[in-house]
């Protein structure tokens, strides 16, 4: 007898005292394998739109006041030993020392990296956490974080607030990222905001597949790839930053807004 497909719509879970792994698009932690596993009840799915939006509103008001914000992606793996764990820091201090709140995932890794930078270099420092089975716990570097049940609401507000994105080195979690941003920009959706990749070494094979591959087979336009700006100075990513943000985007020194106690902030 073939064995069933685990595939299939509606394979019931194997039972909970055997060791055979279970089906599934999410980890089972916070209830997003339930809600991404397909349709459930009416009443869940309207508590869930009711946490949804909650989650959306509490970072909307804790992230109204961090300033213009640069958002930097990168990975959670290299340690403080690494030397694109240097690279990082000098970033964040750069980013820092132009007036920018340096805004990353919260975690450790690249991200520690760039909000320690910015800590040391006496600039604003936050983090958008996310809870992860393996618990992802927020870096010690962070002036603020907010911590996110889900991956969608937190990539809306590392996108939302910045100015600016960069990547350093980084796995999936940072492909993910940067490729939404950069078809965020692609399809207007959001401004033509700066998009920098911090590692040459690392990011030209990347490079080079997209001009040989989805360029020349028509998938993407010159200009997509253009927007990628590659470059292995920290100092240079910041000063690029800060003319484009000015320039192209009218960004001005000033007094932050004022919080209004009617409003509970």
């Amino acid at each position: 007898m073939p064995e069933p497909d685990p595939d299939a719509y509606g394979l019931p879970a194997p039972p909970a005292d055997t060791e055979t792994p279970q089906w599934g698009k999410a980890p089972p932690s916070n209830g997003e394998r339930v809600f991404l596993s397909g349709p459930q009840d009416r009443g869940s799915e309207l508590l869930r739109i009711f946490r949804i939006g909650r989650e959306f509103l509490r970072g909307f008001r804790k992230l109204h006041w961090v300033g213009p914000c640069v958002t930097v992606f990168g990975s959670a793996r290299f340690r403080e030993d690494h030397p694109y764990y240097a690279m990082g820091r000098e970033l964040g201090a750069e980013l820092a020392r132009c007036g920018f709140t340096v805004m990353t995932g919260g975690g450790p890794g690249l991200m520690e990296a760039a909000n320690r930078g910015a800590i040391e270099a006496g600039g604003r420092s936050v983090g958008c956490n996310i809870e992860l089975p393996m618990e992802q716990a927020p870096n010690k570097y962070l002036d603020m974080y907010v911590e996110f049940r889900y991956f969608f609401i937190r990539k809306v507000m590392l996108a939302k607030y910045s100015y600016a994105f960069v990547a350093l080195p980084g796995g999936f979690g940072t492909m993910d990222e940067l490729f939404e941003i950069a078809t965020l920009i692609q399809t207007g959706k959001i401004r033509n905001f700066p998009c920098v990749l911090i590692g040459s070494d690392y990011w030209q094979p990347l490079i080079a597949f997209m001009r040989d591959r989805l360029l020349a087979m028509g998938t993407i336009e010159a200009d997509d790839i253009a927007r990628l700006y590659v470059t292995d100075s920290p100092a240079e990513a910041a000063a690029r930053i800060q003319s484009m943000a000015m320039k192209s985007f009218g960004l001005k020194y000033a007094a932050p807004p004022r919080k209004r106690r009617f409003l509970f902030e």
